[in-house]
């Protein structure tokens, strides 16, 4: 078999594609394409013409003046998508990562695979091309074999779930660019920092909205209490599983409204009407480490799951030297 790796850097050009990932789809591509401080690359592995394997990737820099910003780095969810079951995904697996690593060298000084479905999968070509682990956690919450969704969570998330509806809250998906645009500033003033470091502007959410929500790939929710938003998610659909992006709230100032309690908990019966198997919750952070977001979502019946990040720097020693301290 004559394998071809073709690497796509702009959105128009990328053909129809099997696969049902929606983080190596078109639209996620064009989303990123369209955010400031992403620069999304898709690579395909083809026999001929006849599509095998995709993979996408994404550089990125902070657009916030921080340390950070002047660190590029690349970001994969997943380790690819692959179509044929005749074929060995980790041995087209090692053909992809080679390339990525030769040709993500070149510009981002840390590459970091993320969110592994099998955690297992593809160790021997990472070791191989100087990645190095660390252990990490999943949350999610299973949302088949329950008639009751009430039931998986916590006693006091139900308390707060019903006060916040009964002092006023309303909770619905939108579409409206305004409040699309007032969500992204509230979440990013209330929520980034605490969660995580690295937070899109708003075209992201707005190119959200347009491929993704309008194509039934992904929901927005927003709080509202007397026409002031006050919190709200983003959720994404890929397979039988829904992804919780963002949630957050201003719980400080509106401590009876609980809005990050509701927003969370909206995505969550959202996608378990919907059929969903499990709601995955992003970014709850390292397994050694205290993290608040992850007791938060842990008490709407979510699961942790043992599982690890492979990191490759630039620079050589740097994968030496961790490799040492972390395996």
């Amino acid at each position: 078999m004559l394998l071809k790796l073709i690497t796509y850097y702009h959105g128009n050009d990328i053909p129809k594609l099997p696969g049902s990932n929606v983080f190596y789809s078109k639209e996620m591509f064009q989303i990123y394409e369209s955010t400031p401080g992403y620069t999304p690359i898709l690579i395909v592995a083809y026999d001929e013409m006849r599509p095998l394997a995709k993979m996408l990737s994404l550089l990125r820099r902070s657009t916030r003046l921080s340390l950070s910003s002047f660190i590029p780095r690349c970001e994969i969810y997943g380790t690819g998508e692959y179509f044929d079951e005749n074929i060995d995904a980790e041995d087209l697996f090692g053909e992809m990562l080679e390339y990525l690593t030769n040709i993500g060298t070149q510009e981002p000084f840390l590459i970091e695979f993320r969110n592994l479905e099998n955690s297992l999968f593809g160790y021997k070509y990472f070791r191989e091309n100087q990645y190095f682990p660390i252990n990490w956690l999943q949350v999610r919450t299973s949302l088949h074999n329950t008639s009751n969704l009430m039931d998986k969570i916590s006693e006091s998330r139900r308390r707060q779930i019903k006060k916040g509806y009964a002092n006023g809250a309303r909770v619905y998906a939108t579409g409206d660019v305004e409040e699309i645009r007032a969500f992204s500033k509230m979440l990013r003033k209330n929520y980034s920092y605490k969660i995580r470091k690295h937070f899109p502007c708003i075209e992201f959410f707005k190119y959200f909205d347009e491929k993704a929500v309008h194509s039934g790939m992904g929901r927005i929710f927003i709080v509202k209490y007397k026409e002031k938003i006050i919190g709200g998610s983003v959720i994404v659909f890929s397979g039988k599983n829904a992804y919780l992006l963002f949630s957050g709230g201003m719980n400080k100032t509106y401590k009876r409204l609980y809005p990050g309690v509701l927003a969370t908990w909206e995505a969550l019966e959202y996608s378990f009407n919907e059929g969903y198997q499990h709601l995955e919750y992003m970014d709850v952070g390292l397994p050694f480490k205290k993290h608040g977001y992850r007791d938060f979502v842990l008490r709407f019946g979510g699961n942790q799951k043992s599982s690890r990040r492979w990191f490759h720097f630039r620079w050589a020693f740097l994968n030496n030297l961790f490799t040492k301290i972390y395996t």
